[in-house]
């Protein structure tokens, strides 16, 4: 459940920024949450934007989140994997089930089915299987689908950065 907790900030920040997010369980333990842009830009941009937002959460929220990848430092804590930002990586795809006794399938969420979950402190809400994917679909459509046409601009964290430190206290 902590993953939502993170995920409902990282929907806060974003939203603040103005750019749409779209959150997808990855069938495991994990939320991903996807940003459109489609626009040009590049891994390195984004590589660069997703760290500052990572290591942003970790400042605030030391007991919880985390952005180093050592294992030994992210137990009990939400990993935020912006190095996931990156051509050479892989991510499960939405719709991809998990080799599971169960098998459990990444799957696109509403911001509001993560909020209930939080608020219900009940991670299963975020949990589906094929049957439940399926029907899923069929009375919601495909919540990912925006990813693929949402036209989004990364803002200069540069810019943010020199903002904040002009604003001071």
């Amino acid at each position: 459940i902590q993953c939502a907790q993170v995920g409902i900030w990282l929907h806060d920040i974003f939203s603040h920024w103005g750019l749409e997010s779209f959150p997808k369980t990855s069938g495991s333990k994990g939320l991903q949450v996807y940003v459109p842009l489609n626009t040009p830009v590049t891994y390195e941009q984004t590589k660069l934007f997703a760290h500052a937002l990572a290591q942003l959460l970790e400042s605030e929220h030391r007991d919880l989140v985390v952005s180093e990848m050592k294992k030994e430092v992210r137990t009990g804590k939400v990993f935020v994997d912006w190095n996931q930002n990156d051509e050479h990586k892989t991510t499960i795809s939405v719709y991809s089930l998990r080799a599971r006794e169960h098998p459990t399938v990444s799957t696109p969420v509403a911001w509001e089915e993560v909020e209930r979950a939080l608020k219900k402190k009940d991670a299963s809400v975020l949990t589906f299987e094929a049957p439940d994917v399926l029907k899923r679909f069929e009375k919601m459509g495909d919540l990912h689908e925006p990813v693929l046409r949402l036209k989004q601009k990364l803002p200069d964290v540069r810019a943010v950065a020199a903002g904040s430190e002009e604003e001071g206290p």
